[in-house]
């Protein structure tokens, strides 16, 4: 039987090299004082779209570590009727599911100077199993899991593999007091907010409090820990896109440490490198923006119907180069639900205009890519 961190004699006191961690740790706090103080730079309608993408990707990307797709429009459209923001082009009928996970995100934002109570955990859990049940699974909502065992495994039959044993139910409540304990009062000036966020996610995982949900749940202390390591309610970038990336490194890792001694040092290494990651990716994303913002504005005064600028935004959404094989008529028609003819006439439009321009690469067929010449 392997041996699980939970059983050593030192546990819960996690330890780490401070000075193996030192050279990722200040490579991260730059980047983030980098991105903070860029964001602050820019005006409000910039730092708004950054923090609603961050947003949207950070409910996407966490429900995706664990095997769950929601739709994005569905996302897009609760976070904008939840803020009051118009958004005319979106159809979509909000979620229970995404709605619960959205309150849980606004919550760990906006009040992260909360202590965090097993009674705004059981309040979080419940959010995300509005109807009582996990797929086909009835489960305990909002209160600690059952006296059975709490394994994770994956395989069939004969071939089942055991991840990991989460401690026994009896003691749970005094263990995760202990926990949340340490997270609302000792940690604050004992360790650096990054090495907090990741160990406050480790442990709680390791505890596996719930029968289900827990990723997710430990995720969003993720995010509270962030957001009270910058004492700012906004978030401009997303460490649950960045665990997606890396979804079997993650899950090797945690695996890992489940079944060594208290020092963690491998865990916050790879939480630090994935931190990174997060905040690189936010850089390329305001990139983004700012060159759709310009395009824009260089064609402020073009006359562009509704369906043009739905076909221009979703090219502009890729970046210089980033929509493969161009737009053409088809894929026009497609967007638009519209006429070959009609398709082809407004490309066409758009290439009269300076929007446009035929992308050579593409031989006989006709396809276009943006014309970013005038605007960046």
């Amino acid at each position: 039987m392997p041996h699980w961190i939970w059983e050593d004699k030192d546990w819960p006191n996690f330890t780490w090299d401070h000075g193996k961690l030192q050279p990722a740790l200040s490579e991260a706090r730059q980047l983030q004082g980098k991105l903070l103080g860029m964001m602050q730079s820019f005006n409000e309608d910039t730092r708004e779209h950054q923090s609603l993408q961050a947003m949207m990707d950070e409910m996407i990307t966490t429900s995706a570590i664990e095997g769950s797709v929601i739709d994005r429009d569905s996302v897009r459209s609760s976070i904008y009727q939840r803020l009051g923001i118009n958004h005319s082009g979106i159809q979509s009928k909000p979620d229970r599911y995404v709605e619960g996970l959205l309150d849980i995100m606004l919550d760990a934002a906006d009040n992260y100077e909360q202590d965090l109570e097993l009674n705004r955990l059981s309040r979080w859990h419940a959010a995300l199993f509005p109807t009582g049940y996990s797929g086909i699974s009835k489960i305990l909502i909002g209160q600690l899991r059952g006296e059975g065992d709490m394994e994770i495994i994956s395989g069939r039959g004969n071939k089942l593999t055991v991840h990991y044993l989460a401690p026994p139910r009896q003691g749970l409540e005094a263990a995760l007091e202990v926990f949340l304990q340490w997270f609302n009062h000792e940690s604050y000036h004992k360790v650096d907010g990054i090495v907090r966020a990741a160990i406050a996610h480790l442990w709680f995982e390791k505890l596996h409090p719930f029968d289900d949900g827990n990723g997710r749940i430990g995720r969003a202390i993720i995010d509270l820990s962030l957001a009270q390591d910058e004492k700012l309610s906004t978030r401009f970038y997303s460490v649950s896109q960045a665990v997606m990336q890396q979804r079997k490194g993650y899950y090797d890792i945690l695996e890992q440490v489940s079944k060594g001694d208290m020092d963690v040092t491998p865990w916050v290494q790879w939480f630090i490198q994935c931190f990174t990651q997060a905040i690189n990716t936010a850089f390329e994303n305001i990139e983004l923006v700012l060159q759709k913002n310009k395009f824009w504005q260089a064609h402020e005064a073009t006359p562009i119907n509704e369906r043009q600028r739905k076909a221009l935004n979703k090219m502009l959404d890729k970046g210089i180069g980033g929509y493969e094989g161009g737009m053409s008529t088809r894929k026009y028609q497609a967007i638009n639900k519209v006429s070959r003819a009609t398709a082809y006439r407004e490309l066409t439009d758009l290439v009269s205009k300076q929007c446009l321009k035929p992308l050579k690469e593409k031989g006989r067929s006709s396809a276009y890519e943006i014309n970013w010449t005038d605007s960046l």
